[in-house]
């Protein structure tokens, strides 16, 4: 009896070592380290590791100089009314704005969450990590598969963590072993960098410490309001005080700094520092007088900024003094780009600073910069079925969201199979929402639908064409021009610079305008006034008056560059004119200017210019 006992006791304790060991395969076969692997096999492990490294690095260098973002959002034009675009040009890349006001007076917000960071380099590294090959150890008679890979990423302050999750499978001759997770490490602050660059961010957003900087500086160097002693006009040129301000903007800006260590300070700086922000990083903030900017002035007459004396009213005459006041206002648009760095990493965005009749902008609350999905967008319940196609219905994979007012929800793809291109899933609901539709090589499209029950939506896109472009006045080759072309998918050209457009079928209204250079020079005038104001003296209480003279005086000014032609015409382009790929511009030439009349006349005369395509 014991001995049976003792032989089942047995069996018991081997079976519970086999499942033990089963589990221990199981748990255990994914945390496999380099060093578990063969030696002849863990060169290649290193080099995968050393490769996935490289990868992560460059695609951690891409969030840091273009504002958090890999995948860059939706790119937005500028108007002559908002000049910013959705990005900021900075050293010939765009850098997206983290807020800025859209071409139709919308203010916007894309500020990436530090998920959303995670997940753009996750993908990154998916891609790039194709580039990854092992030919060199193929050639040395390794067999060598990897499986598509899956990673995940963890962006902390000081560090950002990567696990890698693919089959790599190593033969040689009778060895064989499979490494199925990757995991690497990367010394790096962009977490830290990103927190503190969203600290500046929010402090700016709520309080607009960069548009008071902003009204000191437009106070200090351009007259905005006050009174002087004279009894002569006070004359200012616009041109003159935008250039001045523009460079008061860059070298003040620039002076600011956060709270920190990384600065000596005196207490003239003081001013400088926003005590309110305490950074353990270096802090820039930057302005460029040839960065796309607004400044508008009110009142301007004839070129001229012009005050004019007060000295007329009974009782001054007493006196024997005039006073001329003055009042101005301004509309200012710029962007400001901010870095916090430290000697190896930079993490840069640009905000838009809004100065809105010499007062700053209203202030946005709360925050709701961070990135998250709207409540609406948790709520899916009707189902829509979405098909999309080109213009000869040929199915297009299209990613596809759904917009309900300010709100916008990603929803998925559409996936073709070889007949249709097609998504069925839960929409919000909402009367009147858009589904938008982006695929590469076509244009956005919008769909408007009301998704209150069961709908099917075709969606048609249009696809985007590459066009050369030659722009003619008289025929001949323009010197330099701007054309604009304005329809549902509207572009632009800046010729010669550029030569080459994208653009869909539709209808366009098309606007050129055709520049010269030039040296012409207005010379300085002289205009002369008089104003009755009252007698000095007794005189002056019995309502006697004399008149007094005064000269205006206007310096002389140059300008480099006059409208020559152009005009204005609306077209329809279809698809098979558009594929032919080129396209010729020509408008009608207007006269040289001698003066400032004949320039205005020439802006009048342009209205009644017209523009041909061929």
């Amino acid at each position: 009896m014991t001995s049976r006992r003792s032989q089942v006791s047995v069996f018991i304790i081997i079976a519970i070592v086999i499942v033990g060991a089963v589990i221990a395969f199981f748990l255990l076969r994914d945390k496999i380290g380099i060093n578990n692997l063969p030696a002849s096999f863990r060169s290649i492990e290193q080099y995968y590791l050393d490769c996935l490294s490289e990868k992560a690095d460059s695609g951690k260098e891409i969030l840091g100089e273009h504002a958090g973002w890999i995948e860059l959002p939706t790119f937005e034009q500028g108007s002559s009314y908002a000049p910013f675009s959705s990005q900021l040009d900075f050293l010939g890349t765009g850098v997206p704005y983290w807020n800025y006001l859209s071409n139709n007076n919308i203010w916007r917000e894309q500020v990436p969450s530090r998920q959303k960071m995670e997940e753009q380099l996750a993908r990154y590294i998916e891609k790039e990590s194709a580039k990854c090959t092992f030919e060199d150890f193929e050639a040395q008679g390794f067999v060598i598969s990897n499986s598509e890979p899956n990673v995940d990423v963890k962006i902390s302050d000081y560090d950002i963590s990567i696990r890698v999750n693919s089959d790599l499978i190593i033969e040689k001759e009778s060895e064989n072993a499979m490494q199925s997770v990757h995991e690497i490490q990367l010394n790096s602050k962009l977490g830290k960098l990103y927190s503190e660059a969203l600290e500046i961010y929010m402090h700016e957003k709520q309080n607009m410490f960069l548009e008071s900087y902003s009204i000191d500086v437009l106070r200090l160097y351009a007259p905005v309001d006050g009174v002087e002693i004279s009894c002569s006009p006070k004359i200012w040129m616009p041109q003159k005080v935008v250039s001045d301000l523009r460079e008061a903007l860059e070298a003040n800006i620039q002076a600011i700094r956060a709270k920190g260590n990384y600065y000596k300070t005196d207490d003239s700086q003081k001013y400088f520092i926003v005590n309110e922000i305490s950074t353990s990083n270096a802090v820039n903030f930057i302005y460029s007088k040839n960065w796309p900017s607004r400044v508008e002035i009110w009142p301007v007459e004839s070129n001229i900024m012009r005050a004019d004396p007060v000295g007329n009213q009974e009782g001054l005459g007493v006196l024997g003094f005039c006073y001329v006041p003055y009042h101005f206002v301004y509309d200012l648009s710029f962007p400001v780009l901010v870095q916090v760095y430290d000697s190896k990493e930079i993490f840069q965005f640009p905000v838009a600073v809004i100065i809105d009749k010499n007062k700053a902008r209203e202030a946005v609350g709360g925050d709701s910069a961070l990135e998250r999905e709207d409540d609406l967008c948790n709520y899916r319940n009707s189902n829509v079925i979405v098909y999309t196609y080109d213009s000869k219905l040929n199915p297009v994979e299209a990613d596809i969201s759904f917009k309900c007012f300010d709100t916008e929800c990603d929803i998925g793809k559409t996936i073709s199979n070889g007949q249709e291109a097609i998504l069925s899933e839960k929409f919000p609901q909402c009367v009147n929402g858009f589904i938008l539709a982006r695929a590469e090589g076509y244009s956005e499209k919008k769909y408007m639908i009301s998704t209150n029950s069961e709908v099917i939506a075709d969606v048609v896109l249009d696809k985007l064409h590459n066009v050369s472009v030659e722009v003619r006045v008289d025929d001949k080759i323009a010197e330099r021009a701007l054309v604009y072309f304005k329809g549902e998918h509207s572009v632009s050209l800046v010729w010669p610079e550029q030569r080459e457009i994208q653009i869909a079928e539709g209808d366009y209204n098309i606007t050129m305008y055709v520049y010269r250079n030039s040296s012409l020079i207005f010379p300085a005038s002289s205009t002369r006034k008089c104003v009755d104001v009252p007698k000095p003296g007794l005189l002056g209480l019995f309502g006697g008056k004399s008149e007094q003279c005064y000269n205006i005086d206007v310096p002389s000014q140059q300008v480099t560059s006059v409208l020559a032609g152009g005009g204005k015409g609306r077209d329809y382009f279809t698809e098979d004119r558009l594929e032919k790929g080129s396209m010729i511009i020509s408008g009608e030439s207007l006269p040289v200017p001698a003066s400032l009349e004949e320039l205005q006349k020439n802006y009048e005369s342009f209205e009644g210019k017209i523009v041909y395509i061929s």
